[in-house]
């Protein structure tokens, strides 16, 4: 029986899944503000290790894109003290993850950095293409947006590097939660007025997710922008901040189409990357939609837009129903669990 653990660093989350052969058995999720200080990584490292039984793990798969957080004067530098770091608490069998070239070891950090960097939206995509005859995988969290057709035991990426994925649509930065509304549109609905938005760090999309009553408040683990509590009511208070108002200048419902507004807009920016990626005809019109990710509920409107079916990530393999969410918020580390346990 082998047990692998995936780790997924982020700039903003460290998430884990252990895997048992192909079963999913545990998964953490831990604010790691990375810019603010490695401490936050380790921290969260330690927690997660600590959860562990001595022993338990055989192997561990690592991916990042935590390399791009500022604290690093570069990617590679990133790569590098990420790879080092994780070699350095992990013990046994310690693999990076490269993407399309594969497990390497964490000594292959410095030759290999930019295989290494930001890859893992290729184990989700992987997964998918090793259990699936075709589909789009879109795995939207609460930064990015990743779009990666498969088909036939491939995944389709027109880009490797993040430079390539955005120019072709393959990544999208709009998240579920942690994107500001600044740069979700420029101008918004209210009252029947079309009004400019402001650009200031007023409020994210977190706010308008619990507005319009779709977020799960485990999905959202970062303070609000103004770092008051979260209400709904709060939330209120911030998005009239993004016209210049305050709540009081309007209704509830006025606030809930505002915040409508906002969904719509980055729902369509989604929209169009997808549409991008489809129309290089790397698959069929009938292909489903595999959705992963803490922006499951946008993903499943995009799906019907696009009149295509769905196919959760986690029915790509052996996941208990009472692990479902935390496998779609984690999406890569489970995916490279279960690669790097088949790998063997």
């Amino acid at each position: 029986m082998t047990r692998t653990l995936g780790w997924d660093v982020g700039g903003a989350h460290l998430k884990a899944a252990l895997a048992e052969n192909d079963r999913i058995i545990r998964v953490w999720q831990e604010r790691t503000p990375i810019w603010q200080g490695l401490e936050h990584l380790e921290a969260g490292l330690r927690t997660i290790l600590d959860a562990v039984e001595p022993g338990q793990v055989e192997r561990h798969a690592i991916t990042m894109t935590g390399e791009l957080s500022d604290v690093f004067s570069s990617r590679r530098e990133g790569v590098e003290t990420l790879a080092r770091l994780f070699a350095e608490k992990l013990s046994g069998d310690v693999s990076l993850y490269g993407g399309a070239a594969g497990f390497l070891s964490p000594g292959n950090a410095r030759s290999h950095a930019d295989e290494i960097a930001s890859a893992n939206w290729h184990a989700s995509a992987a997964l998918a293409a090793a259990n699936i005859e075709e589909a789009v995988v879109i795995d939207m969290g609460s930064t990015t947006t990743d779009i990666l057709p498969v088909a036939g035991g491939v995944v389709k990426a027109a880009g490797a590097s993040d430079n390539a994925r955005l120019a072709c649509g393959e990544l999208v930065y709009q998240g579920y939660t942690r994107t500001p509304l600044m740069a979700v549109a420029s101008r918004a609905a209210f009252a029947g007025r079309s009004v400019p938005v402001m650009n200031e760090f007023f409020a994210t999309m977190a706010d308008v997710q619990r507005i319009v009553g779709i977020l799960d408040e485990a999905d959202d683990l970062y303070p609000p922008a103004d770092g008051q509590e979260k209400s709904v009511e709060a939330s209120r208070r911030r998005l009239a901040r993004m016209i210049g108002l305050d709540a009081e200048d309007g209704t509830d419902g006025a606030w809930e189409w505002l915040a409508h507004g906002f969904a719509e807009e980055q729902l369509r920016k989604i929209h169009d990357a997808v549409l991008l990626v489809l129309s290089r005809e790397d698959i069929s019109e009938d292909a489903p939609v595999v959705v992963a990710g803490t922006g499951r509920p946008v993903l499943r409107r995009l799906a019907a837009r696009l009149d295509r079916g769905i196919v959760d990530f986690p029915d790509l393999f052996d996941c208990p129903a009472e692990l479902r969410d935390a496998v779609c918020r984690a999406a890569p580390a489970a995916a490279l669990a279960v690669l790097a346990g088949r790998s063997r």
